[in-house]
Formats: structure tokens, sequence, C-alpha cells
């Protein structure tokens, strides 16, 4: 088998140069009339001859090896979310958006070029150590992160339960750099928490019911179900639905969260990509039966992405939901996963995420409604509430003392639009 990929690869390579031999003896142009520049082909197969000849190391310069190595720096340098992922790389993604894998229990990723923790999960080893979303991954087993590209840092990240593995995590607002040594877990993903009817003394006597979605991954809708089941057997007049430090996940999963809250068949995002062709729109399920149109927030800031931005930004040009809280993180673009005949593949950037109205996630985030900024204190005070449990007596004091004001006004926003209804039915 080897032997035959080898021959291939080498039958590729003569081919290659003898078509742009061939086309730059007859042409002047060293690109033809579809804009295929021959004579860069040229020079990397050249290099790849070259480094197999002529590199000191023999056991470096395997054929895989190589490859593998251009695809890691080809993809990332396109924009920062394509990726080539080797076959244990793909089989991690799909670990992950099934809601079970090994590791520490954070999401990163690139924001300006640094690593960045874009949530902690409830209960994992990185929320137990205090890294918090926002914190920047500086070094994995003292090996930079600066120009590693995502998935290779990620293939760092996970591996066998019970290792051990030291990270050097940077706080942008503290200024503060802290070195960990973490045990890896296996990490079980419960992505619809805290469901509650808040305390009727914090909301004026009405019934607000409040969630918090973690991350959408595939039995998320199912769970936000029940759950909207329970608070609604419990006498729920309004919603809360909290996607602050949601890093986003499935696509599918979004758009079925969208659908308990909408009519059947309602767009609810499309893309669009370098032609017409790739355009796509995506609808609630046409058997869908929506929940009764009670009012409703949602909580969102600036680590709020991907699949988080898309709820959002449906919900609010679909006038369902007011929106509180921070512009959020601004990556809306499709990741394609296209498989090579190996195992692996590319995680190509194919297209752009736009709302129902027409506005684009990528780079530019979700304006919220209603804007309520905290700051560095007010925001750690409310990740480790969203921790729970295994607080020092220094980080329950501070959340103690600490209200989260972007609750309170989704509380206020909802309050003031059920008066206004009762009223305007007379």
């Amino acid at each position: 088998m080897k032997r035959k990929v080898l021959c291939g690869f080498l039958a590729v390579c003569v081919f290659l140069n003898l078509l742009v031999g061939f086309r730059l003896l007859t042409s002047n142009a060293a690109t033809n009339d579809h804009g295929v520049d021959f004579a860069a082909i040229a020079g990397f197969t050249r290099a790849i001859q070259v480094i197999r000849q002529d590199y000191v190391d023999r056991s470096a310069v395997s054929y895989k090896k190589l490859t593998y190595a251009a695809l890691h720096a080809m993809l990332p340098h396109l924009d920062p979310h394509s990726q080539f992922l080797e076959p244990e790389d793909l089989k991690d993604r799909e670990d992950e958006t099934r809601g079970e894998f090994g590791g520490f229990g954070f999401t990163i990723s690139r924001k300006e070029q640094a690593v960045t923790v874009l949530a902690t999960m409830e209960n994992s080893p990185s929320a137990r150590a205090g890294i918090l979303p926002g914190d920047q991954i500086v070094a994995v087993a003292g090996k930079s992160t600066l120009n590693l590209p995502i998935e290779e840092l990620n293939q760092l990240l996970r591996g066998q339960p019970n290792q051990r593995l030291a990270l050097t995590i940077y706080r942008p607002s503290t200024k503060e750099t802290k070195d960990y040594e973490m045990r890896r877990e296996m990490i079980k993903i419960a992505s619809v928490v805290d469901a509650k009817i808040l305390d009727t003394e914090q909301t004026g006597g009405v019934k607000i019911g409040y969630l918090r979605i973690t991350e959408f991954t595939e039995p998320t809708a199912h769970e936000l179900a029940e759950k909207l089941d329970s608070l609604q057997a419990a006498g729920m007049q309004a919603l809360i639905m909290d996607l602050r430090f949601n890093p986003g996940g499935l696509l599918t999963s979004a758009v079925d969260v969208c659908g308990l809250f909408l009519p059947p068949r309602t767009l609810v995002a499309y893309t669009e990509g370098r032609d017409a062709a790739q355009r796509r729109e995506y609808f609630t399920d046409s058997e869908n039966t929506g929940r009764p149109d009670f009012p409703m927030a949602v909580l969102a800031n600036g680590l709020s992405a991907s699949g988080a931005e898309i709820v959002t930004g449906a919900l609010k040009d679909l006038k369902r939901a007011i929106i509180v809280g921070e512009t959020t993180f601004g990556k809306g673009v499709v990741q394609t996963p296209i498989p090579l005949p190996d195992g692996s593949a590319l995680w190509l950037t194919t297209a752009k995420y736009y709302t129902p109205g027409k506005q684009v996630i990528q780079e530019k985030g979700i304006a919220p409604d209603i804007e309520s900024a905290i700051d560095s204190d007010r925001e750690r005070a409310l990740l480790l509430r969203q921790r729970g449990g295994l607080l020092t007596p220094e980080e329950q004091k501070l959340v103690q003392a600490t209200p989260d004001t972007q609750l309170e006004r989704a509380v206020d926003a909802l309050r003031g639009l059920i008066i206004y209804n009762r009223y305007a039915k007379g």
C-alpha cells in the first residue's frame, strides 16, 4: 500500500513538472486563463524534491510528514478558523460535537493572534483551577502557542485521562501570568444548566424563568425543551436565556434551539460564499409547534460566539427577544469539513453567516438592544457564580458582594414589557 502511495505521489510530481515545463515553454505567461500559477506549483514541487533528497535527517522528510506540515501551515494562513485536521484531530472534533471528550474542559479560539479561552465547563479541571474566559494560553508543556495552529494545540491539550500537563496562562484584565499543572479528565458537556424561576423578590412578583446554554451540542435542543416544560409547569411568565460565554457549537443545534421559540419554516440564518450557488438558507422545522409567545430576553457578551451569535441574531431580527449585554464575539463563518483519502480533512471556511435581517456576523458581532457593559471584577464574579462550588472564602465574598447587573437589566426590561402589554390589552 505504502509503495503504491509513494509511486502515485512521484507520478504526480513528474506529471506536474512536465506540465509546468510545457506551459512555460509554450507561453510567456506564468498563469493560464483559469488563473493557475504553474511557476508557483513548480516551485512547490521542486521544494519537496530538494527536501526529500538533501535534508540531513531522512526520517523527518517522509511524504506524509511534509504534506501534513504544508497543510498545517497553509490553512491557518487563510484565516484564523481554517484548519487541517489529521485523522486523530478529526475524531476529537467529532467526539466534542457529541458532547463528550477528554481534556481540561475549556473552549479556545484565536482572537487578535492570542489563543483565548472562550468558555470553561462547570466542574472541569480548568474551572476548578480558576481559569476564566478571556484568559490567554501562552504556552503548553513549555511550547509557545504564538504560531501554533489551533488543532495542533488541541492535540497537545487532549490525551489520556489522569495525565498531567503544564500550562502558562496570561490574564489581560490583571496583566498577570501564571503557571498551572492540571490533570486531564473525561469531560461531558451539560449544555443547558441552572434552569429555575428567579426569586420573586428580585423580579417584583413576576415569575421569570432563567436558564443558561453553555454550548450547542447534539442534545441541546432536547435538553432545552425539557427545561422549558418544567419552567412552564411552574407558571413561568417570561424567560431569560443566558448565552454569555457560550462559544457556539453545532449549527443544526442552534437552528433547532431557535425552532423552540419561532414559527415553523422561519428563516434563522443564511450563508453566502464566493458565488450565488453557495447561498444556503436555514429554517426552523416545518413541523415545529413552537412555544407560547411569552416575553423573552437573551443575555450575550463579547465571548458569545458562532452558534450563540446565530441564535442571538435571529431572535433579535425577528423581534422574538430583547438582547441585553454586550456586542458578541464576531465569529460567523461556515466551517466545512472536506475529507481527504487518508482519513484527514480540511476544515475550510467556505462562506459567511448572515442574520435574517441581512447583517453579517463575522468580525462585527451582534449588538445588544440594551447595552450593559461590566468591568473585569464584575465579570470575574459572574464567572465564579456560574462555576458554583469550590470557591475560596475570598471568591465567595466577591460573588456575594457583586450583583449581576446584566441579569438585573434583563429582569427590568421584561417587567416593563409585561406591564406595557397588560395596559395595551386594556
